[in-house]
């Protein structure tokens, strides 16, 4: 990863596509929900950027995880905070890494527990090679091509910065 990526500019490339993708397609006050923990800060700085009028959502996906087996349940569990209702809305899903597709998988049940949106966007900060599941993002800050002994992690919330940790 080069020393100069700059999360702040990131965020500023995913606004500008999501304004874009939103005036073609003819959408007006998407609802903008952030997976915790990172996807939150992410989708805070698209939230700003946007210039939103709507409450930002927060999504838990605790409950919907397929591998508790392996990694247990985590022991501070978030709740949901979906302040609005999500039937026949645009809904942004917002997340920090797209790695597996695991994760979004998790958070789309959770989002159709609450209702049936009329479309879902989703919006990754980092996209990185490992798929599992057949789940591509609409809007990316970038890609980064690492091993499989290699992780992105965000850190913040302020600063939000990108490290790559070996394991």
């Amino acid at each position: 990863m080069p020393d100069t990526l700059d999360v702040q500019a990131l965020l500023d490339d995913m606004a500008s596509q999501l304004q874009h993708l939103l005036q073609q397609s003819g959408i007006s006050e998407p609802l903008i929900i952030g997976i915790h923990t990172g996807g939150v800060w992410v989708a805070e700085g698209l939230h700003r950027r946007l210039g939103s009028e709507q409450a930002l959502g927060t999504l838990s996906i605790t409950f919907y995880r397929d591998d508790f087996t392996r990694i247990g349940l985590h022991p501070q569990v978030r709740p949901s905070e979906l302040p609005f209702d999500i039937d026949e809305r645009t809904l942004i899903l917002v997340d920090d890494v797209l790695h597996t597709g695991r994760t979004i998988r998790a958070a789309l049940n959770e989002i159709f527990d609450y209702g049936r949106p009329a479309r879902v966007i989703l919006a990754t900060l980092v996209v990185r090679p490992g798929r599992e599941l057949p789940i591509c993002a609409d809007v990316t800050g970038t890609t980064l091509e690492l091993g499989d002994n290699e992780h992105v992690k965000l850190t913040g919330p302020e600063p939000l910065k990108l490290e790559i940790q070996s394991t």
